[in-house]
């Protein structure tokens, strides 16, 4: 079966190398955690691009972050994700870290007619 991308972390595969991606939707769940992961400017010739979720490591965490960190991911999505539909964003400050916090993202992928759920923390 062809390859779609690398899989990210990269790892050595013994079939085809580097451990690759061969499905749509385990693709889009890489290419939208990167999304909320990557901090805007830092992707090259894409200055636009990224929620930068650590960039709130260590902010107060209210209902007004998130309400912002929410705007930004729903901006973004439709931007460099438009082939997802997010239904649900949970944000879950973590009790054992102060500065921690628990990301869950329920969407769908209406082309293929998958939901699919990212959960992280940051």
């Amino acid at each position: 079966m062809a390859s779609l991308a690398i899989k990210l972390p990269i790892t050595k595969d013994s079939g085809d190398g580097f451990t690759m991606i061969k499905d749509f939707q385990t693709l889009i769940k890489q290419n939208l955690k990167m999304l909320l992961l990557t901090t805007r400017g830092e992707r090259v010739m894409e200055p636009s691009f990224g929620v930068g979720l650590k960039t709130y490591t260590f902010s107060e965490m209210r209902q007004s972050t998130f309400d912002d960190i929410e705007t930004s991911i729903m901006k973004q999505a439709a931007v460099y994700l438009p082939v997802i539909v997010i239904k649900e964003i949970n944000f879950i400050p973590d009790d054992h870290d102060l500065t921690g916090l628990n990301v869950s993202l329920r969407y769908d992928i209406p082309s293929i007619n998958v939901t699919d759920l990212l959960e992280f923390t940051i």
